[in-house]
């Protein structure tokens, strides 16, 4: 054997060690990838609990009371539910026996109230039975989903994507979530809406069109429900414009109020 082919076949021999090595280093002894910079989680309080509600998306159902469907320009009488989302780090929490500061949003004229139970999920699936939809139910709280309303008719009016009027910066309000071990599951109840103490939205939970067993088996056709999704359940008639220093009160039998100023 040449000196050349001698040192060609330990060099290779070598190199061939050398991977032998790397691949059998520990997954741990290399770096693993790091996020550049943090994003915070979104939680939301849970009554009675130090345990926190890590929230993972915000579903919302359209026209989920006959009265508002008719008033939203709507067929009332059951058509197929329609949802849309809100983005996570939108969610304004509002302490109990709070009257919290409300930012008035950017960009809007028009700026409307909606009162919704909301129901907070601890566990989901993909096709799930109305019959078994509310096993899955963690706690309920009392939301508001705030709309840009001008921006949603205006990008509507052109069969635009209306996101902007209901995905902004705090505009999905809500009181911390009560555990349905403790509150049992919300079927019937009047929930109500007064600003500066004048009564606007009156109604009941047995009057949605679509129940939350309901809600959470739909949704579940169209997406996969996991741990840490809400679902805001809809809202009542007589949505309408609020503007600075009006104070909102929020009322839904079974839970503690809820309230903001708009500043």
């Amino acid at each position: 054997m040449t000196e050349t082919t001698r040192r060609s076949v330990l060099t290779a021999a070598a190199a061939m060690t050398a991977a032998g090595l790397a691949e059998a280093a520990p997954a741990a002894a290399q770096a693993a990838p790091k996020p550049i910079f943090a994003v915070p989680m979104v939680t939301i309080p849970i009554v009675g609990e130090t345990d926190v509600f890590q929230v993972r998306r915000i579903y919302c159902i359209g026209r989920n009371y006959a009265a508002h469907a008719i008033e939203r320009g709507s067929d009332p009488n059951r058509e197929p539910p329609f949802f849309f989302q809100k983005p996570t780090d939108a969610i304004q929490n509002v302490a109990l026996g709070e009257v919290a500061d409300h930012p008035y949003p950017s960009l809007t004229k028009n700026y409307h109230h909606e009162v919704e139970l909301v129901a907070a999920l601890k566990s989901g699936g993909t096709n799930i039975a109305p019959e078994k939809a509310l096993d899955h139910v963690y706690g309920y709280a009392l939301g508001l989903d705030m709309t840009r309303r001008d921006l949603q008719n205006g990008m509507a009016a052109e069969k635009k994507p209306w996101e902007i009027g209901k995905s902004f910066d705090h505009a999905a309000v809500l009181g911390p979530i009560h555990p349905a071990s403790k509150t049992g599951h919300f079927e019937k109840g009047a929930i109500s809406l007064a600003v500066n103490g004048t009564v606007r939205q009156s109604s009941d939970l047995g009057k949605m069109i679509w129940s939350v067993a309901e809600q959470i088996a739909k949704l579940s056709e169209a997406f996969e429900l996991k741990a840490g999704d809400i679902i805001y359940s809809g809202t009542p008639e007589n949505v309408g414009p609020v503007v600075k220093g009006d104070v909102l009160l929020c009322k839904l039998e079974g839970l503690p109020d809820m309230s903001i100023r708009i500043v």
